[in-house]
């Protein structure tokens, strides 16, 4: 992760959630009271985003102290410290909130990545995420997908071009499409074409696309698409593929299996933080 994107991030969940300060725990703790706290793990699943805590509780009180236990991607159990942080009382509880809610989804999108790559259960097969993330997360749920054995596919609108069934028709055709690309962007940009049938399989492999989707087809489908695809073209299958269909994706040969659940409908895994020293006054 790119720690100042990180920092960021962070800071500004805690001027939205703190405002000009943590009412309730700036009332009951004077500013010098100490406290130890730890992150358990209440169910299992595969942690992500840990340096969340420290950059966290860094920007609330230089003087807090945290010692992970994990590390991003390893699996925990439920009933595991996941880190320990100790220091004044007011930054523990006032960080605590922001910290759990990208911790927790994070560690979900994770969790559920594993789940997928396990269930796949094909190494030639790459897991990959979508742009369907929460507004102002991407980085921190793209990495997540990482954390948890997936790839990302383009991380925005600027960084690869998907020519998608829209543009087709406005356009006209995937030809015209992939022409005004080419004519417009340098050879240092990928060109990925979304297609849904062998015919607009055929054109994209034509026009000179790099990597080229198949949306919405049945493992039969994909099977069929791949081999009308020269070696040098990447593939991708994407649309329709669920926890439930997923294993049956497996040998069709495609490069790549695009998920938009991985990030727009997480689950958080179930993560708390438990104190257990009051304040020394």
């Amino acid at each position: 992760m790119n720690i100042v994107q990180v920092r960021r991030i962070v800071e500004n969940a805690l001027l939205e959630d703190i405002g000009s300060g943590d009412l309730t725990s700036n009332a009951i703790f004077p500013q010098a009271s100490k406290g130890r706290g730890v992150f358990l793990a209440k169910q299992n699943g595969v942690v992500a985003g840990l340096d969340i805590i420290r950059e966290a509780y860094r920007l609330l009180d230089p003087d807090m102290r945290v010692e992970y236990r994990f590390t991003d991607g390893d699996e925990v159990k439920k009933g595991d410290v996941i880190a320990e942080v100790y220091g004044p009382i007011r930054a523990i509880l006032s960080g605590e909130r922001v910290i759990l809610n990208i911790l927790q989804r994070m560690s979900g999108i994770a969790t559920m990545t594993r789940t997928c790559v396990n269930i796949l259960d094909d190494p030639s097969i790459r897991i990959c995420d979508t742009r369907k993330t929460a507004p102002g997360l991407r980085m921190l749920d793209k990495y997540a997908v990482t954390s948890g054995g997936g790839k990302n596919h383009r991380n925005g609108l600027y960084d690869g071009v998907m020519i998608k069934d829209n543009h087709i028709a406005y356009c006209g055709s995937i030809t015209r499409a992939v022409q005004a690309v080419r004519e417009s962007l340098g050879h240092m940009v990928k060109v990925e074409v979304e297609t849904e049938s062998r015919e607009e399989v055929l054109e994209a492999v034509a026009a000179g696309a790099d990597v080229i989707m198949f949306d919405n087809r049945t493992p039969e489908e994909v099977k069929d698409f791949v081999r009308l695809v020269p070696a040098s073209i990447v593939t991708e299958a994407s649309g329709g593929i669920d926890l439930d269909n997923l294993a049956s994706y497996r040998n069709t040969g495609v490069h790549y299996i695009s998920l938009g659940f991985l990030t727009h409908s997480v689950k958080a895994l179930d993560i708390s933080l438990q104190v257990h020293e009051g304040a020394k006054r």
